[in-house]
C-alpha cells in the first residue's frame, strides 16, 4: 500500500473512515430493537471487578444493554429486528474479566469481542479479530482457516468502555441467487485504531448462521461471557450511488483567484470523458480545467462532497448553484439535492507547477456510503513511507509531542516490548499520555525538515495535564498551580536502570524527587514518586488525576472519567487520599511525605 505525505495521508484517512450523514443512522441501543432472547436486560450502569471473571454489578435503568452471563443458564444470542446489507456499525462495549463475545454481521461474519487486555501479540480469536472459518472435513488442527488477527493489540482493561466501528460490504447475488461477490470487512477500528482493512470473507465464520444472504440481522453473542453495550448505531447504505454522465472538459490558460473563472475566453483544449479525471494529454504546468456534465441523483437529501485538487484550488456547481469554492487543495461541503438529473460542473485551477495534475471527488448521502466518483485519488506529489519506531526492547525517544490543548516540547516517550507505552513531560514531571499498541510514528519528526514531533500509534489516554502535579499541601479552595513560579522546580534529567528503563529526577520546594515508572507487561503502568531527603517531614500533595468523574470502586482503586481508566494506590499505608472539586472538575489528591506508589490501569 502506498503512503503519501502526512497532509494527504490525514485527508485520505478522513475520507475513508468518517461516517456518512447523521440522518442515515438507526439507534439500536434498546432491548425492543431485538428479537426476544433470554438473559439480556437494560441497565442504568454496569460495573466489573478486575479480579472476578464473568461478573457484573448492574444498576437499574434504561441506558445500557447488558448480558449478565450465568454458567448454569447461559443467555441466548441477540438478533436485531433491523436487517442490513452494506452498513457501518459502531458501539461502545464493556467486558467483564475473561469474557468472550462477538458481533456477527448479517448473523454470519464474526468480529471477536474478547478480554485481550495486556496481550502483546494477538490472533483472530482476540478482541477486534475477524474470526476464522471452520470445516470439520479438514485434517485435525487445520479445521479453522481464514481468520485475520487485528493489526495491533489495543484492548482496554475489563470494566472499561471500549469502542468499535465496522464498515461492512455485503455479499452480492445475481437474479438466480448465485453469489457473484464475497462479503468484505472494509475496516474495523478498535478504540480509535484501525485494526482491520479490506478483509474478504469467502463464507460464514465459525459459529455463523451458515447461509449467506444479501441482508441479515446484527447478532450479539450471548452464551460465552458477560458483556454490556451502549450507543449502538447502524448506518445502512442501500440506495443507488449518484452517477456522472455526459462529461466534457475544456482547458483554459489560467483562472482568476475568485470563483475560478477563466481570465481568457480562449479554449486551449477540449474533449469528452468517460470518467472524471485529470489524466488528460498535453496539459501545461498550470491551467484552468473545467468539467461539465450531468449528475443523476436517485434519492433526494443532503449530500456531502469532498474535493482534492493537487497544487491548486477547485469549485463545484450542481443544479446551476455553487456548492462551494474551496480555498485549499482539500475541502468538503454539503448541499441538499432533489432527485433527478442535475447540471454538474467542477473547476480545477492548477497554479503551481511542481505537482502532477490530479483530481479526486468523493460523494456520500442518504443511504450512500462515501465513494470516489473520480477515477482515483492521487497525491500528485511525493510519496513517503511512514517512519515507524518499534519497541522490541525497552526504548526511549525524545521529541515534541502534541496532546489535546498543547505541545510538549521536552517529551520523552518510553516504549516496551509488552505493547504498553507512555510519554513523560520533563518540563513538568507529568505522564501526559499512555497507550497500547504500536510505539511511535516519527514521520513528522524526520521526514525532510520535519517539525520535531512524533505520534503515538496505538490507543491513547491522557492521565495527567502538562502541569506540575506535585505541591505543598493546598487549601480546600486553592487552585492548582498552572506554572512553576514559586516552586523552585528544576529538572535534573533521567538515568537508565539495568533494564534500560528511565527514572527521572527533579527538585522542587527544596526537595529532591525521583520519579520512576515501569511497565509490568500486564497492560498497566506502575509509578513511584520518592523524596530523597525529607527530614522535616514536610507533607506534599500529588495530584493523581483530573476528570469529570472520579469514583472509588474497590479498595484503593478508582475509576477515572466515564470508565476510561483505573488508578490504584499500591502503598496505602500512611497515604491520605482525597477528592475535591476545582474548576468544574474532580481532582484525586494524595498526601505523602516520603514515597507514593500507584498504577495506571487502562
Amino acid at each position: 500500500m502506498l503512503h503519501v505525505n502526512k497532509f494527504i495521508s490525514l485527508f485520505i484517512l478522513s475520507l475513508c473512515l468518517k461516517p456518512a450523514a447523521a440522518q442515515d443512522s438507526i439507534n439500536l441501543s434498546a432491548l425492543n430493537a431485538y428479537k426476544p432472547a433470554n438473559g439480556w436486560q437494560m441497565a442504568g450502569d454496569v460495573n466489573a471487578d478486575l479480579r472476578i471473571a464473568n461478573n457484573f454489578k448492574v444498576v437499574a435503568g434504561e441506558k445500557i444493554l447488558v448480558n449478565q452471563y450465568n454458567d448454569q443458564k447461559k443467555p441466548g444470542d441477540l438478533y436485531s429486528i433491523v436487517e442490513h446489507g452494506d452498513a457501518d456499525i459502531e458501539f461502545d462495549f464493556l467486558l467483564a474479566r475473561g469474557s468472550n463475545s462477538g458481533i456477527y454481521l448479517q448473523g454470519n461474519y464474526e468480529i471477536q469481542l474478547f478480554d485481550s487486555w495486556g496481550k502483546a501479540s494477538v490472533t483472530s480469536a482476540d478482541n477486534g479479530g475477524v474470526y476464522q472459518r471452520w470445516d470439520e472435513k479438514r485434517e485435525p488442527g487445520r479445521q479453522g482457516y481464514e481468520g485475520t488477527a487485528p493489526r495491533q493489540s489495543v484492548s482496554k482493561a475489563p470494566g472499561l468502555w471500549q469502542h468499535l466501528r465496522i464498515s461492512f460490504q455485503a455479499p452480492v447475488f445475481d437474479s438466480s441467487g448465485i453469489k457473484i461477490s464475497n462479503a468484505k470487512i472494509l475496516s474495523v477500528e478498535l478504540n480509535g485504531v484501525l485494526v482491520q482493512e479490506q478483509v474478504e470473507l469467502s463464507g460464514p465464520t465459525h459459529g455463523g448462521d451458515g447461509k449467506e444472504k444479501a441482508t441479515g440481522s446484527i447478532r450479539f453473542q450471548g452464551d460465552h461471557g458477560a458483556i454490556a453495550f451502549r450507543n449502538i448505531v447502524i448506518r445502512k447504505f442501500d440506495q443507488p450511488q449518484p452517477v456522472l454522465g455526459n462529461l466534457e472538459y475544456a482547458v483554459y490558460k489560467s483562472a482568476s483567484d475568485r470563483r475560478l473563472e477563466s481570465t481568457s475566453k480562449k479554449i486551449i483544449q477540449r474533449g469528452k470523458l468517460n470518467i472524471l479525471s485529470a489524466a488528460i494529454n498535453n496539459l501545461a504546468d498550470t491551467f484552468l480545467l473545467q468539467y461539465k456534465g450531468i449528475l443523476k441523483v436517485s434519492q433526494a437529501g443532503t449530500y456531502r462532497f469532498k474535493l482534492s485538487t493537487a497544487a491548486g484550488l477547485g469549485s463545484i456547481y450542481i443544479d446551476n448553484k455553487e456548492v462551494s469554492f474551496f480555498k485549499s487543495p482539500y475541502g468538503q461541503a454539503s448541499m441538499a439535492l432533489p432527485a433527478g438529473t442535475l447540471p454538474f460542473e467542477i473547476r480545477y485551477a492548477k497554479s503551481m507547477d511542481w505537482a502532477k495534475p490530479s483530481i479526486g471527488l468523493q460523494v456520500s448521502g442518504p443511504g450512500v456510503r462515501e465513494f470516489f466518483i473520480t477515477e482515483q485519488l492521487s497525491s500528485g506529489g511525493e510519496q513517503v513511507d511512514p517512519i515507524l519506531i518499534n519497541a522490541n526492547t525497552n526504548t526511549v525517544l525524545r521529541s515534541f509531542v502534541d496532546i489535546p490543548g498543547s505541545r510538549v516540547t521536552h517529551a520523552i516517550s518510553v516504549g516496551s516490548p509488552g505493547g504498553t507505552h507512555y510519554t513523560y513531560d520533563a518540563d513538568h514531571g507529568a505522564i501526559v499520555q499512555a497507550w497500547h499498541g504500536g510505539f511511535l510514528d516519527a514521520t513528522p519528526m524526520w521526514h525532510e525538515r520535519g517539525d520535531g514531533s512524533s505520534r503515538a500509534t496505538g490507543s491513547v489516554i491522557y492521565p495527567e495535564p502538562a502541569l506540575i502535579n506535585i505541591s505543598t499541601k493546598p487549601s480546600a479552595v486553592e487552585t492548582w498551580k498552572e506554572d512553576t513560579a514559586g516552586t523552585g522546580f528544576r529538572p535534573n534529567g533521567y538515568h537508565l536502570d539495568a533494564q534500560d528503563r528511565p527514572y527521572f529526577r527533579y527538585s522542587i520546594y527544596g526537595l529532591a524527587v525521583q520519579d520512576s515508572s515501569w511497565l509490568p507487561g500486564d497492560g498497566s503502568i506502575s509509578r513511584q514518586i520518592s523524596i530523597a531527603e525529607n527530614n522535616s517531614g514536610q507533607e506534599l500533595s500529588f495530584r493523581l488525576a483530573v476528570s469529570d468523574s472520579i469514583t472509588l470502586v474497590a479498595d484503593n482503586t478508582y475509576l477515572i472519567g466515564d470508565k476510561q481508566w483505573y488508578l490504584r494506590i499500591e502503598n496505602p499505608a500512611g497515604i491520605n487520599i482525597s477528592t475535591r472539586s476545582s474548576g468544574g472538575q474532580q481532582e484525586l489528591i494524595a498526601l505523602f511525605t516520603k514515597q507514593l506508589r500507584y498504577s495506571i490501569i487502562f
